[in-house]
């Protein structure tokens, strides 16, 4: 389902901004109504939505340049692509992906939006990476840890990349039922912080997590 229904949104972080095109909250809270009706199993198209973690990156790419200056940068699972095209201003290019197709064309709409020159777009699902995937530096991840169900494959997917000297930039919300798969991570863990990010009123702690192989 494409939303048809968007509109130009001006996202902060830290002393920055970007726009982005975002779905209208209302149709997607229709459409998904009227999908759910004929398919109990249909997920929320969570993807329409600037996530705090999503923020939270943005504000530790603008911070910490030097970690994407000249580098070949992939975001998996993007959903709405915020911290893809804050990176562009660093990175030599910039894969943005998902899994979902309509993420893709609204990515398409915020690159031309913002005028990035350095990024493309596509349909990735990390669940299945190919042999043929795009040479890559550095991998971007926000709130991706969110089902225990996911968190094995999850894991084989980062230490993969991992393997392949590539440095990832994991943020995520304070989860509970994510600590072990966040523990598991931390041998590979070089940096570790926590950004405030103020959402629907309230502070949200995001943890930032820089990972690669020592």
């Amino acid at each position: 389902m494409i939303y048809l229904d968007s509109k130009v949104d001006t996202i902060h972080f830290g002393n920055q901004s970007i726009e982005l095109l975002l779905p209208n909250q209302e149709e997607v809270k229709r459409v998904y109504k009227t999908l759910s009706e004929q398919n109990s199993n249909t997920p929320f198209p969570y993807w329409t939505q600037v996530w705090p973690s999503a923020i939270a990156m943005a504000q530790f790419i603008v911070q910490n340049p030097h970690y994407f200056l000249g580098k070949h940068v992939v975001e998996l699972a993007a959903g709405l692509g915020l911290p893809s095209f804050v990176v562009a201003q660093f990175a030599k290019n910039v894969y943005c992906t998902d899994y979902l197709q309509e993420a893709v064309e609204v990515m398409k709409q915020s690159a031309t939006l913002n005028r990035i020159k350095n990024i493309s777009c596509g349909l990735v699902d990390w669940n299945n990476i190919t042999e043929d995937f795009p040479k890559t530096d550095v991998v971007l991840l926000s709130d991706i840890n969110y089902n225990p169900d996911d968190f094995e494959l999850l894991f084989r997917v980062l230490t993969t990349f991992l393997q392949q000297h590539c440095l990832i930039v994991l943020t995520t919300p304070q989860r509970l039922l994510a600590k072990p798969f966040i523990e598991k991570l931390m041998p590979f863990c070089s940096l570790s912080q926590e950004i405030e990010i103020i959402h629907l009123g309230k502070e949200v702690p995001i943890s930032v997590l820089v990972l690669s192989l020592k």
